[in-house]
């Protein structure tokens, strides 16, 4: 991980990690689930899988792992779909990278009222102060949080923004998929 600062939360690491890696795939991607995997467990309990990842020789002993899952049905609602999600023991957290068009607060105020879901989606995307964002949130079982969003028009490493608290509605769907 080139950009990610070392000095970072291991959660944090991973969601930079996550950024990067999709961000290396361009724009207009579907949205894809990660699971957040103990690293220093993994080489111990699966080290075949921990060297076909890259794992075997890394020194870090408090690290996240992400793997990605099977690509998230088209056509299915992204909440329908993680209120289909179990996750294994192993599995310690969990990420989501997802790409919207956002407003500015300023443009709250210009939404017209009783818009439904469809026709909101298109009355934002001809706005003319839409952005175009891809949103990277990963939860821990515990509760923790970490997010980072990148707007597509100043698509860099360092204009990455970082946050806990930055997609609260994503991050409370993704925490649901560790309850019973």
């Amino acid at each position: 991980m080139s950009n990610t600062p070392m000095a970072a939360s291991p959660l944090t690491r991973a969601v930079l990690e996550i950024d990067e890696y999709v961000s290396g795939l361009g724009w207009d991607q579907p949205a894809r689930l990660f699971a957040l995997v103990d690293t220093a467990r993994l080489r111990a309990q699966e080290p075949a899988l921990a060297a076909q990842l890259g794992l075997e020789d890394e020194q870090e002993s408090s690290g996240l792992t992400p793997i990605e899952q099977e690509e998230i049905p088209a056509g299915k609602p992204l909440d329908e779909f993680l209120g289909t999600i179990a996750w294994p023991d192993a599995v310690v957290g969990c990420a989501l990278t997802v790409e919207r068009l956002m407003l500015p607060p300023s443009a709250e105020a210009q939404v017209p009222e009783g818009l439904s879901d469809k026709k909101l989606s298109q009355w934002v995307a001809k706005h003319p102060d839409r952005q175009e964002v891809r949103m990277t949130v990963a939860v821990l079982r515990d509760g923790t949080r970490d997010s980072a969003v990148r707007l597509r028009e100043k698509d860099t490493p360092t204009e990455v923004l970082t946050g806990g608290a930055l997609v609260p509605g994503l991050a409370e769907a993704l925490s649901a998929t560790f309850e019973d």
